[in-house]
């Protein structure tokens, strides 16, 4: 019959519907593949927006010039006086055991928080109700690094209390609510500030971008941000170890102290921070070197240097190194024309 198909045409449209079913697979996994390279596309798209933002954020805090402050360099008044304090070696978000240590310390992030408040209120306290004759024309308070924990031995990775970034953010909250309180008692807060080496990114010491690629370098930018166009509080962050000063007319050389080396023989810390006063007027003229990291307050202006203790106080290391134990506490003193450094103390912290 005309109507009945060969075997060839049959054979022949089963190659089609074959071919035809073959390019339908392909055309599916074509429009499967379609789909994961856009979603791949805008996970870039995403990235390259954080990039982005992460980049202005850090052209943006890098980018700011200093300018010294009027009224530290201006012809000061007569019995007038600078509040002179400096936060250091607070290692924040270390967890320091009482039964690692006999008992004699303990520390963790709400111990070092109510401890930085007592800091802070007790420089309003001494210098606002017992220390008298004096009028202050401000605040400068000097950021000495070490401010973190940090990440550069493997049993402070293990043991910290927050990462590092979520401790920058944590503390960057609770330093400013400090500053806030010294700027409501006093005309000027002027904040210099340095690193420390707890704050780095790498587990090796490096000295190419020694500030820039530390933890501390970002807090004291995060928070001269918080500061921006404000009258009263001012930033000097450090691009290198040291800085530069000048309080009235006296000029005092801020860095951490990581560099002096030793201090574990006769005559203890004193031939190295001396050897180190030595060999930074080699290249800097300066009244007062101000450090810490030794985790002592040793408070020497005649003998050109002022050692500031720990927040942290007393831990696993100076134990097991049999050091002396000393309270946690931070160095205070007032500046004034002519004489420097007036009158000194230090603020326990552990009250």
């Amino acid at each position: 019959m005309s109507d009945d198909k060969s075997l060839e045409e049959f054979a022949t449209e089963g190659e089609v519907i074959q071919e035809i079913t073959t390019l339908s697979r392909q055309l599916g996994k074509t429009r499967t593949e379609r789909d994961v390279l856009k979603a791949q596309v805008r996970e870039l798209e995403a990235d390259l927006d954080q990039a982005e933002i992460r980049s202005q954020l850090f052209t943006q805090l890098a980018g700011h010039t200093y300018k010294s402050p009027a009224w530290l360099t201006r012809k000061p008044k007569k019995s007038s006086g600078v509040v002179c304090t400096i936060l250091s070696d607070t290692h924040f978000d270390e967890v320091v055991r009482p039964e690692e240590i006999g008992y004699r310390n303990e520390y963790n992030r709400k111990i070092a928080v109510d401890r930085l408040k007592t800091y802070f209120q007790k420089i309003i306290l001494l210098t606002k109700d017992y220390i008298t004759g004096v009028n202050y024309e401000g605040c400068v308070l000097f950021l000495g690094g070490d401010i973190f924990s940090g990440d550069i031995h493997e049993e402070l990775s293990e043991t910290n209390e927050d990462t590092m970034l979520a401790s920058v953010i944590f503390w960057t909250e609770q330093i400013t609510a400090g500053i806030n309180l010294l700027a409501e008692h006093f005309d000027y807060v002027h904040i210099p500030c340095v690193v420390g080496n707890h704050g780095r990114r790498t587990r090796k010491p490096r000295h190419k971008l020694r500030a820039k690629d530390n933890f501390d370098w970002f807090l004291s930018k995060t928070l001269e941000q918080r500061f921006i166009g404000s009258k009263k509080v001012t930033f000097d962050v450090a691009a290198g170890a040291d800085l530069m000063v000048d309080v009235q007319d006296t000029t005092y050389l801020l860095t951490h102290g990581d560099q002096a080396k030793g201090g574990g023989g006769i005559g203890g810390i004193w031939p190295p921070l001396m050897r180190m006063v030595a060999r930074k007027r080699n290249n800097a003229d300066f009244d007062y070197m101000v450090l810490g990291h030794f985790h002592q307050l040793i408070m020497a202006p005649s003998s050109g240097f002022l050692l500031n203790g720990s927040l942290k106080g007393y831990d696993e290391y100076a134990a097991i190194g049999n050091f002396a134990f000393e309270a946690p506490q931070q160095a205070l003193w007032i500046n004034v024309p002519e004489k420097g450094i007036l009158w000194q103390t230090s603020l326990l912290v552990d009250d």
